[in-house]
């Protein structure tokens, strides 16, 4: 059976809540939590990781917002189909930086400049 493998770090600079998010998401896109998995509850996640409820509450809402994990009334929290939730994500994500680019005062190209040397820095030797 799958599990959620999740290590939380009480030096990192990122919170607890994003921690978790990026950890859970990350396992959804790469498949290690495949689509249709069953989450642990909020409650039962908390106790597990030594978190208080409404940590991992925020995580879950952050997922949700971004279209990686659903849920489903009572029948719990599940992870989303990978492909749909990861376009999303990245659509909701440029459109962010697009926004707050603009309100930095950048033009298109100087906004385009930035996100091309900013996937150069995240993506090395893909072109």
């Amino acid at each position: 059976m799958t599990d959620v493998k999740v290590t939380i770090s009480t030096t990192a600079s990122d919170a607890p809540y994003e921690q978790l998010r990026a950890q859970i998401a990350d396992q959804a896109r790469s498949g290690a939590l495949p689509a249709g998995y069953r989450l642990p509850t909020v409650r039962g996640l908390a106790g597990e990781l030594g978190l208080a409820p409404n940590t991992v509450a925020k995580a879950y809402r952050a997922l949700e917002a971004d279209g990686v994990i659903e849920t489903r009334g009572r029948n719990g929290t599940f992870v989303a189909a990978s492909t749909e939730g990861s376009a999303r994500e990245a659509a909701h994500a440029a459109e962010e930086y697009a926004r707050r680019a603009l309100r930095l005062g950048l033009d298109r190209d100087a906004a385009l400049a930035a996100a091309e040397e900013a996937l150069r820095a995240v993506y090395p030797g893909r072109g």
